[in-house]
C-alpha cells in the first residue's frame, strides 16, 4: 500500500539523518569497532539515508578513526562529525575527521535549558553560551559549507532564548538547525506548536533546514518527530531500531515508513530504499547485540506474523485485510505462525508452500496431528510439519497403529511398557512387557501384539526442533529374512516417537513380505523409498 504525496519537490523532501553510529552507539553495551561501523555505514548508504552522523571525533581516538574511515568509504551520503561548541579542539578534530568525505558536515551543539546551562555547559551565562555558539558555527563554517547547530534540551529551554540562539547561529552560517527533545519530555501537540512558533518568531528559519531529534523516554519519539514534520520540519534524526541513550531515539524505519504510507497526512517523501530496511535492522541488531523486540513496528519478528486463524484466513485471501504494510516492500516476509489458533486454510497453504499436496484423507489426519502437537508446542516450525507429514500421511496403508503407550521406569525400577494397538479391521489388542530400558520394554510389548518376527538393525534418535518443547525424531531399520524396512516416528515424547517408528517399520515389513511382486534384492530399495513399488 502506498499513498502518494501529490508531487515530489525539494520543498517536500524529508531528509533522514541517521545517528545510529553516534547516539545509537551510546546505548549501554552497543559499542562497535571500526570494521563494524564501516559495515553499518555502507548498509546505511544502501538504505539511502541522507546524512550519517558517524561519531564524535574528539571523544576518543577510536571514534576519530571510525568517522575518518567512514568519510573515506561512502560515496553518496553526507558524513557528519559531532562537536561541542567548545573547546576549539572539538571542531578541529571533527573537521579533520570528515575532511575526506565527498559531502562533509560538522554538527555542533550546546545545552541551552536552564538546567543544562548550569550543570552541563560549564556554568556559563545565556549570553556567553549564545556568543560561543556563534563563534563555533563560524569556526566550523571555515572548514565546511554544511554546518548544523543543535540547542540541546530545547524542549526545556525558554522559548525566547531558544529563538535568539537559533537566529544568531543562522546568521553565523548554520545551514541546518536541529531542535532536540533531548530527554523525551515533549508531547506531539507541544512539539508541533513549538515548531510553528519558531517559524513565526525566526523568519530566517525559512531559509535553512529545520530538523528535530527526539528521544523516546515517554514513548513518543516517532510521534513527536512526525508532528514536527507536519509543522514544517524537513529533517528528522533517528536511529535504526530506535536504539540510543536511555529509552532510545526516534526509529528511522518507522519515520520513513509512516511518511511513505501516509503521504496524505504528512505531504513529504524520503529517498530511503525501503527494500533495505529489514536487512539494515538485522545488521544493526547483530553488531550491537541489541535484540529487536518481537512487536517492534516495521522490523519486529511479529510485524508481519499472524497467529489467529481469522487473521491467517484473511491475509491469505487478501493481505490488506490485516496488513497496512507490504512485508516485501521493507525486505521482510509475511509469516503465518502456525499454532493452536491456526485453521485448515493456513495449514494447507503452508504445506503446499513446502511442496506437499495431500489427498483429503491424508490432510485430515495430518491436520488432526498438527492440532494435537499445537496444544503441546507454542509454535509449529517447518521441520515439525515435515515430521507430521512423514509420520502421519503413511497411515492409510498401515495394518496396525499405535493407540496407547504407557511406560513406567526410573532409578531401581525395571522398565515396564503397556501398549495398545489398533488393527486394520478395527480390532484392538493390548499387552505389557518389561525390558532393559523403556524403549526395549515398549518394543517387546509391540512384538507380543504384532507377532511379526524381525531383527532391529538400527535405532537413531535426533532432535528436529529446538527448545524444551522440541519434537524428537526416531528412525529405525528392521529385517525379516531377506526383507529390510525403515521406519520413522516423531513426537514431543521421544518414547512415543520410538514406538511409532517401530510400528511404521513393521507395517512396511508386513507389506513387503506379503507382496509377491517384491524381490528380495529390491526390498532395501523399497524400504529406502518409504513404501511398496
Amino acid at each position: 500500500m502506498n499513498v502518494g504525496t501529490g508531487g515530489r519537490s525539494d520543498s517536500n523532501r524529508l531528509l533522514i539523518f541517521d545517528t545510529t553510529l553516534r547516539d545509537g552507539e551510546q546505548s549501554p553495551g552497543a559499542a562497535m569497532n571500526i570494521d563494524q561501523k564501516l559495515q553499518v555505514a555502507q548498509q546505511l548508504e544502501r538504505l539511502k539515508v541522507d546524512i550519517i552522523e558517524a561519531g564524535f571525533p574528539n571523544s576518543s581516538p577510536g571514534d576519530f578513526a571510525a568517522v575518518n574511515a567512514i568519510a573515506e568509504s561512502v560515496e553518496t551520503v553526507t558524513v557528519a562529525g559531532l562537536a561541542r561548541i567548545w573547546p576549539d579542539e572539538d571542531i578541529l578534530r571533527a573537521a579533520d575527521a570528515v575532511s575526506a568525505a565527498k559531502k562533509p558536515r560538522i554538527h555542533t551543539f550546546v545545552g541551552t535549558s536552564p538546567l543544562h546551562r548550569d550543570m552541563v555547559s560549564w556554568a556559563k551565562t545565556p549570553q556567553e553560551i549564545l556568543e560561543r555558539a556563534v563563534y563555533a558555527v563560524q569556526m566550523a563554517k571555515s572548514f565546511v559549507d554544511d554546518v548544523e547547530f543543535s540547542p540541546m534540551d530545547a524542549s526545556r529551554t525558554e522559548k525566547e532564548y531558544l529563538a535568539d540562539i537559533i537566529a544568531a547561529t543562522i546568521e553565523a552560517g548554520a545551514t541546518t538547525i536541529n531542535v532536540p527533545d533531548t530527554v523525551g519530555y515533549a508531547t506531539p501537540e507541544e512539539w508541533h506548536a513549538l515548531m510553528q512558533w519558531l517559524y513565526a518568531r525566526v523568519p530566517s528559519l525559512h531559509d535553512v533546514v529545520l530538523s528535530v531529534h527526539c528521544h523516546d523516554d515517554l514513548g513518543m519519539a516517532t510521534a513527536n518527530s512526525l508532528a514536527a514534520v507536519r509543522a514544517g520540519a524537513r529533517q528528522v534524526e533517528g536511529c535504526i531500531n530506535g536504539i540510543g541513550e536511555r529509552a532510545g531515539n526516534a526509529s528511522v524505519e518507522e519515520i520513513a515508513t509512516a511518511v511513505r504510507l501516509r503521504g496524505d497526512a504528512y505531504g513529504v517523501w524520503t529517498g530511503v530504499d525501503h527494500a533495505q530496511i529489514y536487512r539494515t535492522s538485522r545488521l544493526v541488531s547483530q553488531l550491537t547485540g541489541m535484540l529487536v523486540q518481537p512487536n517492534k513496528a516495521v522490523v519486529g519478528a511479529n510485524a508481519f506474523a499472524h497467529a489467529s486463524g481469522i487473521h491467517q484466513d484473511g491475509v491469505l485471501k487478501d493481505p490488506r485485510t490485516f496488513e497496512i504494510i507490504d512485508a516485501a516492500e521493507v525486505g521482510a516476509e509475511q509469516k503465518l505462525v502456525l499454532g493452536k489458533l491456526s485453521g485448515r486454510h493456513a495449514f494447507r497453504q503452508r504445506l503446499e508452500e513446502m511442496g506437499y499436496k495431500l489427498a483429503d484423507d491424508d490432510f485430515r489426519r495430518a491436520f488432526t496431528r498438527f492440532k494435537q502437537l499445537a496444544d503441546k508446542k507454542k509454535d509449529i516450525t517447518d521441520r515439525d510439519l515435515e515430521s507430521i507429514v512423514a509420520d502421519e500421511v503413511r497411515l492409510a496403508s498401515e495394518a496396525f497403529k499405535l493407540e496407547h503407550l504407557q511406560i513406567s521406569s526410573g532409578t531401581n525400577v525395571r522398565p515396564t511398557a503397556t501398549v495398545r494397538i489398533a488393527f486394520e479391521d478395527g480390532a484392538t489388542r493390548e499387552a505389557a512387557a518389561t525390558g532393559d530400558g523403556p524403549v526395549d520394554a515398549a518394543y517387546r510389548a509391540i512384538n507380543d501384539i504384532v507377532r511379526t518376527p524381525n531383527k532391529l538393525e538400527e535405532f537413531r534418535v535426533q532432535e528436529v526442533t529446538a527448545g524444551i518443547d522440541a519434537v524428537g525424531e526416531v528412525n529405525v531399520r528392521v529385517r525379516r529374512d531377506e526383507h529390510l524396512a525403515s521406519g520413522h516416528g516423531a513426537d514431543t515424547d521421544i518414547l512415543v516417537a520410538a514406538a511409532k517408528a517401530y510400528l511404521n517399520a513393521l507395517n512396511k515389513l508386513v507389506a513387503l513380505s506379503a507382496n509377491p511382486r517384491v524381490k528380495p534384492e529390491d526390498s532395501a530399495a523399497v524400504a529406502a523409498a518409504g513404501g511398496t513399488p
